[in-house]
């Protein structure tokens, strides 16, 4: 008798056991297989790349930036396929997105399958969706999903989105992540659950690798098997969208003296790549006081008061404000945070620049030079070229800048 009672009560823990398991909420957030390749992202910012080192360096898979916006290829985009592809490596393509409404997301999804028509690519359509000037939440993830679903529509091919663990956790919705997730988060041996994908297929861990063959830093990523495509055939061809750029939402504005295509493109919710674009500007580097320029605009598209600050390991919104001289609150509040003590390395921070203390200059950020920086790492950071920081500075060497020095952006 009394072993069939231990029995029973042997039972009837493994019961309680049971249901307090099954109650209690797990969240993983892992690799979408155990097959891990490495990998690295790539645009015009790398210049020439001797892939054939690159290969050798032991990176398997590359992603390629293809175009921006609606008219705008990137320039090394045929080049970095074509030496790829040579080399042996497996490839993806990316399009930077920068539509503020669901019709141009439709006209950015057709550029860009046409950019990439009859190519042969391993890994998914990578959408690169990070600058959303002021759309709200809904507005970014309609936008979203029309480009994620046009561009399968036309290419018959699946689409990956790429995106911080910052807009993942608080921007992008269960309907865009019904897609598979490429994320980006610094610093750290393993991306940070964000409550809306299980599992990840690519994780961008650095944007200051380097790698044999490149010149400078390169973005690094690990991509797992859900990276690549289901059939790697031949893309479709598709063909070239004609685009109405005043359609799309512009006006002319004339440059003043001291003008800089980064500022303006600060200034206009914008990118200086799609001012290249709509400008057709040769040398960005290169415009003049007086001269017109197209610029981007509509009832969401007003002028920025504001700088830009990607999150680095180890900072906090209290050093973050120290370094421009603001408030922690006016950070907060521009930022919407509802969390003051959870910022993530990689996160995109509206700085007020109204607010920003810079002595005898109000149309530029100060920026202190940290040990382990380059100039081309603070150009990327603050998305201005480093021809501009060396004239604004008078740089005599570019190659050569200290600790502590005080840099104008």
């Amino acid at each position: 008798m009394k072993k069939i009672i231990n029995i029973i009560k042997i039972g009837i823990l493994s019961c309680i056991f049971s249901f307090y398991v099954f109650m209690i909420p797990v969240y993983s957030f892992s690799p979408s297989s155990t097959n891990i390749y490495e990998g690295i992202d790539v645009s015009n910012w790398q210049g020439n790349i001797n892939f054939a080192e690159v290969k050798s360096d032991g990176i398997q898979v590359v992603y390629i930036k293809a175009s921006e916006g609606a008219n705008y290829i990137d320039p090394f985009f045929e080049q970095n396929y074509q030496g790829a592809k040579e080399n042996g490596l497996l490839i993806g393509v990316y399009h930077y997105l920068t539509a503020t409404s669901v019709e141009e997301a439709r006209v950015q999804a057709n550029f860009f399958g046409s950019v990439i028509s009859g190519k042969n690519l391993d890994c998914k359509l990578a959408m690169d969706f990070e600058s959303f000037g002021n759309l709200n939440i809904d507005e970014i993830n309609q936008i979203s999903l029309v480009f994620l679903e046009q561009i399968q529509a036309i290419t018959g091919k699946e689409p990956v989105v790429y995106s911080d663990t910052f807009n993942a956790t608080n921007t992008f919705g269960s309907q865009v992540a019904n897609y598979p997730l490429w994320v980006a988060q610094y610093g750290v041996s393993e991306p940070t659950e964000n409550g809306k994908w299980d599992t990840w297929v690519g994780f961008q861990f650095t944007d200051e690798g380097v790698v044999a063959g490149i010149d400078g830093f390169v973005d690094r990523d690990k991509f797992t098997d859900g990276i690549f495509l289901s059939d790697n055939s031949q893309l479709p061809n598709i063909e070239r969208p004609q685009v109405d750029n005043l359609e799309l939402g512009t006006t002319r504005i004339v440059i003043q003296p001291g003008d800089t295509l980064s500022e303006i493109a600060i200034m206009y919710n914008t990118t200086v790549a799609r001012l290249v674009e709509l400008n057709s500007i040769a040398n960005p580097n290169l415009i003049f006081a007086g001269e017109t320029l197209l610029v981007p605009t509509s009832s969401k598209t007003q002028v920025s008061d504001n700088a830009i600050y990607i999150v680095k390991r180890g900072d906090t919104l209290t050093s973050i404000a120290q370094k421009f001289g603001v408030s922690i609150n006016s950070i907060i509040s521009i930022n919407n945070i509802s969390n003051p003590n959870l910022i993530f390395v990689g996160q995109r921070l509206k700085i007020p620049r109204n607010s920003i203390e810079i002595t005898n200059d109000t149309s530029h950020l100060l920026y202190r030079v940290r040990r382990g920086d380059t100039l081309y790492a603070i150009s990327r950071r603050y998305n201005t070229s480093i021809a501009n920081i060396v004239r604004l500075n008078r740089i005599a060497n570019p190659n050569l800048i200290f600790p502590g020095e005080l840099l104008r952006i």
